[in-house]
């Protein structure tokens, strides 16, 4: 800001005003000091600065439990072995009378390693051919599918790193090297990643709704962002060096690598400003489908869009479109709303907004007089009081309580306080009204992205555990592996049995193809 001609004529209000003024700049530089300095320590590996606590705003609105009740437990947990007795004698003096049996229950592992050398048989036909006795089923290399199982789960669930699942494989008597320990986390691995894959599928195409969420990751030596999607039922992550909205597009297309001009697309390009000239000759093309970028590419140099330097980029906007209409081609999203922290890269088709993330800005916001931390206060608390009938909504929606929630969300985010830095927040929330208030027309979506934060917690531990990964499969796997675990847990399945079940363990209980219980999970009751 220019400073003024003579401070001295100025009146104490208007002193007042500029040293507020002042001091909310001198607070946005701290900010901005602050994120930069977190930036170099985390490319340096240092040790970030402690993150903000929580405003509490969710779990005040949770009704309170009943008191003076005996303490909700756990829940018994179903039993997964088959109870063995055994009888233990006692030694009674001549004349005891037999009183029954006491009973004490112990639970027990065992553990040992187990080393076998089939001999195959060998036969030669007259017709001059081989045959050679086949391997059991599960046998895929030198390592059994037990061993197999017992490697992947202790690294994607219980977060062991390589270099100590060597060592307590060595101690345990299994001869191993950490190479081979490697390769069997990330050598052959295709059904695993095609299924994870087919989760994703089965998600976008049933779901009523997904939450999303992104972290940072590292690949190659290279800083990338691994992003979350899921909800309820299932939960799919994907690594890539970029999050921009193209990149988000790409990840929703699922695996699909084609590009399509359909009706999506062409609305699409209108939301976003194209002009209308181009959205013509890309509509009145003969060719709409395109089997992979290079095809897409070419066609958009042959229409002349490459050589156009516009705003908005022209190319940009169409690939964006040829992909939104690809995932809608292939019946993904179709009536889903995306729920999300309000990151730019998320905002596509119906698109939600976290009430947990809109209520800490004002929760953050940095205060300087008792009158900047009373209408603070005072805002939270309108926003608290809200959330909770929002709350109350979902749990039971009627058209009265519908409009009134939207006449008071104008009369909370209208409001104007004297607080310079929390009204233009403010203004700024009420110009995201439509999307915070997607709830009201789809009660069935969350109003915050706590559970793409928590899904999304496994691969920040995974990150400052081991790093980063350093080959494609390996990047692959880890996404693949920890989205399974967590779609495991969402559909009460034991990761270990499902690992049993895919490896062909003897014994192990039969695990239906994941996408076919997430696609159930999400049909209406």
């Amino acid at each position: 800001m220019s400073p003024p001609v003579d401070p001295d004529d100025l009146s104490a209000a208007a002193l007042k005003a500029l040293v507020l003024e002042l001091l909310a700049e001198i607070s946005a530089l701290k900010q901005v000091v602050a994120e930069q300095r977190a930036e170099i320590a985390r490319l340096k590996g240092l040790k970030g600065p402690p993150s903000n606590k929580p405003s509490g705003m969710e779990q005040s609105s949770e009704p309170k439990p009943p008191s003076g009740g005996k303490r909700r437990g756990r829940g018994r947990q179903r039993r997964r072995v088959a109870i063995e007795d055994r009888v233990l004698r006692a030694e009674a003096p001549v004349g005891s009378r037999f009183k029954g049996y006491e009973s004490f229950f112990i639970q027990d592992l065992v553990l040992q390693p187990v080393a076998i050398r089939f001999r195959r048989e060998r036969w030669l036909t007259p017709d001059g051919r081989t045959i050679l006795a086949p391997l059991p089923p599960g046998i895929d290399g030198h390592f059994g599918p037990e061993l197999r199982r017992f490697v992947l789960a202790q690294y994607h669930q219980g977060q062991v790193t390589v270099p100590r699942l060597v060592t307590l494989l060595s101690a345990i008597g299994i001869e191993v090297s950490k190479r081979q320990v490697v390769r069997l986390l990330i050598d052959r691995q295709d059904s695993f990643l095609s299924e994870a894959q087919q989760v994703l599928r089965a998600g976008l195409a049933s779901a009523r709704w997904v939450s999303v969420d992104d972290t940072g990751a590292r690949h190659k030596a290279k800083n990338g962002f691994c992003t979350q999607i899921g909800n309820d039922c299932f939960t799919w992550f994907g690594t890539t060096g970029s999050k921009s909205r193209l990149n988000f597009l790409d990840l929703l297309r699922a695996g699909h690598g084609d590009y399509v001009i359909n009706a999506e697309a062409l609305a699409y390009m209108r939301d976003r400003s194209l002009a209308g000239p181009l959205i013509r000759q890309l509509a009145e093309h003969d060719d709409k489908h395109f089997a992979d970028g290079a095809a897409w590419q070419a066609h958009l140099e042959q229409l002349g869009l490459t050589a156009l330097e516009v705003t908005p980029n022209p190319v940009q906007i169409a690939t964006e479109a040829a992909l939104w209409g690809s995932i809608q081609a292939h019946g993904l999203l179709t009536n889903t709303v995306i729920v999300s922290d309000d990151a730019g890269q998320f905002k596509l088709g119906q698109h939600g907004l976290c009430w947990v993330h809109a209520e800490r800005l004002v929760h953050k916001l940095d205060t300087f007089t008792d009158a900047h931390r009373a209408a603070q206060q005072w805002i939270r608390g309108l926003m608290w009081w809200y959330y909770a009938d929002l709350k109350a909504y979902r749990r039971d929606p009627t058209p009265d309580r519908k409009a009134a929630l939207r006449a008071r969300f104008d009369h909370i985010f209208k409001r104007r306080t004297g607080f310079v830095t929390l009204d233009k927040l403010l203004a700024r929330l009420h110009a995201n009204k439509a999307e915070l208030l997607m709830v009201l027309d789809r009660p069935e979506i969350p109003l915050h992205t706590n559970g793409s934060e928590n899904d999304i917690r496994c691969q920040v531990t995974r990150r400052r555990i081991s790093g980063g990964t350093r080959s494609d499969p390996g990047r692959d796997c880890r996404d693949a592996f920890l989205g399974l675990a967590k779609t495991c847990s969402k559909l009460g399945i034991s990761f270990w049995d499902y690992l049993g079940a895919r490896l062909a363990v003897p014994g192990n209980p039969a695990v239906p193809p994941l996408r076919d219980l997430v696609g159930m999970a999400h049909m209406p009751a």
